[in-house]
């Protein structure tokens, strides 16, 4: 296993489940292949692994595109109440749950399955839970004055998977964003999308709508392998019963070992709102950063750069308040898009990124986008769309590959790839 350490503690083995944005599947499975386990399943918004203690940490930790990662307890089929309650009551929880531990239905989810109430199904799964412990520790009383032990359930077609939430707060939250600054595209989501296109670290990729800098910074993160949970705190560093505080210890100190601060980067982030510029500025600070990135006050209008072969990868406005020059707004959700939508404003602005991109040479671009006249306005034809939910809204992921870079020979001259 890559990267793997040997630990003298339980290493029983779990089946892991990562849940990830619906078209992250494929960029989710590759990260976990890359830690080192072994995939079970991939469904839907979700990529299953096998692993242990270790991997619980490590996972956590690493995982840029993941939502969280879940202890899989079991699973079972549920077509009623009764069967719920008796498929609940059955699995082995006192095996994840000490005694004193708090334990509750934290979320329930339900997709074409005769049971949909996500209140009832907390209700009934909690009470099951209870009885199950109550017979193993033979109690009938719990304090639940110990570790969070938050439980998550999906019932699709009336099969009900259960898990032990080892994250706690989504892994998209880094730790880096300024609080009070809203952003318009997850830390994990952009991470997955600059995943989805040929960008590597030290090649030139410029967002000329940075907002609060997200693109960009997890670009550097990437590019200076800094694990993205590094600085944060799990659910599961809790659970001493089943992961000894050195597991995650040692786990922390692999990451920081990865870490490479001189690194060459050509990072650039633009915006034409002085305060976004700001906020993107100390959000990379806080990331440890802030030298990888260069951030500037600047409109899409003075979009260029010298040198051949960049990258644009951007979350432009999909239709708000714009007005004039200030072409920068961003939405909170599907709502506020619907109510303030501008579309000869938003026309204006693809044009002028389509035009400026044109000017670049041999460049690629890659635009996340509600705008459903997006190709129109920027005068492309996307090479290949994808369709993805930013928080509740449908968006699509436009790519836009330019040339592949010049290659040399053994010789030093310059030759096409393929020759």
């Amino acid at each position: 296993m890559a990267g793997a350490r040997v630990y003298e503690v339980n290493m029983q083995q779990f089946e892991l489940i990562a849940p990830c944005h619906f078209g992250m599947e494929s960029v989710v499975k590759n990260e976990i292949y890359d830690l080192g386990y072994d995939i079970s399943a991939v469904d839907d918004g979700r990529i299953s692994f096998i692993g242990d203690a270790e991997a619980i940490a490590r996972a956590n930790i690493n995982l840029r595109t993941a939502e969280r990662v879940l202890l899989k307890v079991g699973s079972f089929h549920a077509k009623t109440w009764e069967d719920l309650f008796q498929g609940t009551l059955a699995l082995p929880w006192e095996e994840y749950l000490p005694r004193e531990s708090r334990f509750w239905v934290t979320k329930a989810a339900s997709v074409k399955s005769q049971l949909f109430s996500p209140s009832d199904i907390q209700s009934v799964m909690k009470k099951a839970m209870v009885e199950r412990m109550k017979r193993k520790y033979l109690i009938d009383h719990f304090p639940e004055t110990g570790s969070p032990y938050p439980v998550r359930v999906f019932i699709k077609k009336d099969e009900v998977t259960c898990a032990i939430d080892t994250t706690g707060d989504s892994l998209h939250k880094r730790g880096y964003r300024l609080k009070g600054v809203k952003a318009p595209i997850a830390e994990n989501l952009a991470a997955g999308l600059l995943m989805l296109t040929p960008w590597k670290p030290g090649r030139i990729l410029v967002d000329p709508f940075c907002g609060s800098g997200t693109f960009i910074i997890e670009a550097a993160l990437m590019a200076a392998h800094i694990a993205p949970g590094l600085r944060r705190h799990f659910t599961a560093e809790e659970w001493t019963n089943l992961i000894p505080s050195s597991v995650w210890a040692d786990a922390r100190e692999e990451a920081e070992e990865q870490i490479d601060l001189s690194v060459e980067t050509d990072l650039q982030g633009y915006d034409i709102d002085p305060a976004a510029i700001a906020a993107a500025r100390e959000n990379a600070r806080l990331a440890g950063v802030e030298k990888l990135i260069h951030f500037q006050t600047r409109s899409v209008e003075a979009l260029s750069h010298p040198k051949k072969y960049g990258f644009i990868v951007t979350n432009p406005p999909y239709g708000e308040r714009l007005s004039g020059d200030n072409l920068t707004g961003r939405i909170d959700d599907a709502q506020d898009a619907e109510d303030v939508r501008d579309l000869s404003g938003l026309s204006e602005l693809y044009k002028t990124l389509g035009r400026r991109f044109a000017a670049l040479d041999s460049w690629s671009m890659y635009v996340i986008t509600s705008y459903d006249r997006c190709e129109q306005d920027l005068g492309l034809k996307a090479a290949k769309n994808r369709k993805l939910y930013n928080g509740m809204l449908k968006t699509y992921f436009y790519m836009f590959p330019g040339p592949k870079p010049q290659s040399r020979n053994r010789k030093g001259k310059e030759s096409m790839p393929g020759q």
